[in-house]
């Protein structure tokens, strides 16, 4: 049976996360994995200054202090993560997903993500998290790295979950979207939508060929599928075309040294998944 893994930390984005797990694990009648990590670099730790001129029997006692109040603490971490994947084995159940396993571990997720997404066909993360920066607009600083280290395609969740009917496909010609075209056909998360394929750029024969190509070989599997090349800047290109179309997801090749798939690197990836506003499905 498909696994996917969802990852959770109890931000505003977790219930888009078990909703967006939720469809994919219908869409292809898949158990769910759900992770939530204990990362003690996430809380403040109890600071006090015992480097002055305390008596040394009043700084044993402090010390022992502080010893007791961050075992507090860490406690205090294991039950708000219990609770936290209690609450989404509700969720998970009350959307109709009956093979469910949660986990707590210690960590950063994204140092221990290779660790648990090598036995699952989709990794779920929001687009921010609990430590994200919301007044700037920021996207999850883990968000990158987890998608440097997973193998399998990363679904991005927006900040709300909708119905989800079609898709464009950012297609380069490279691996990376080559890879997303053999997943729509071959895996059932993407069937029954409609499909965009979209190319950045000023056109040449090379791409055009690799153009029609995939979009014959997504017709073929049955697809309701258009294709065209739009010159520009990519993330403006792509917002413009989600925007117009009325787009539910986006699919995009994450690493490599084209236009499109470079965007993963830097500011511009951040600026690309911001923009949008819809999940993003990312493959490498």
């Amino acid at each position: 049976m498909p696994n996917i893994l969802a990852c959770t930390d109890g931000s505003i984005y977790a219930t888009s996360v078990y909703n967006h797990t939720a469809w994919a694990a219908a869409k292809m009648s898949a158990s769910v994995h759900v992770l939530h990590m204990l990362n003690p670099h996430h809380e403040d730790p109890v600071k006090a200054d015992t480097s002055g001129s305390i008596g040394l029997g009043a700084k044993s006692a402090l010390l022992a202090e502080i010893v007791e109040l961050e075992a507090a603490r860490a406690k205090v971490a294991r039950k708000y993560g219990e609770a936290i994947l209690q609450d989404a084995t509700a969720q998970l159940h009350a959307a109709g997903v009956q093979e469910i396993e949660a986990d707590q571990k210690h960590g950063r997720l994204s140092d221990s993500i290779d660790n648990y997404e090598r036995d699952a066909d989709l990794v779920v993360i929001g687009k921010r998290g609990n430590h994200a920066d919301f007044a700037a607009g920021h996207i999850g600083h883990n968000l990158e790295r987890v998608v440097r280290s997973c193998q399998h395609p990363v679904l991005v969740a927006s900040r709300e979950f909708t119905k989800m009917e079609s898709f464009i496909l950012a297609f380069d010609g490279g691996n990376s979207s080559k890879k997303a075209v053999e997943y729509a056909v071959s895996n059932p998360l993407l069937q029954g939508m409609k499909c965009h394929l979209l190319s950045i750029g000023k056109g040449n024969p090379k791409l055009e060929a690799a153009l029609d190509e995939a979009k014959q070989t997504l017709s073929n599997a049955g697809f309701d599928v258009s294709a065209e090349i739009r010159d520009g800047e990519p993330d403006k290109v792509i917002g413009q075309a989600v925007a117009e179309g009325h787009i539910d997801l986006l699919v995009m090749g994450a690493y490599g040294h084209s236009h499109i798939r470079h965007l993963i690197v830097g500011s511009t990836t951040t600026a690309m998944i911001r923009t949008v506003k819809i999940p993003v499905l990312l493959f490498r």
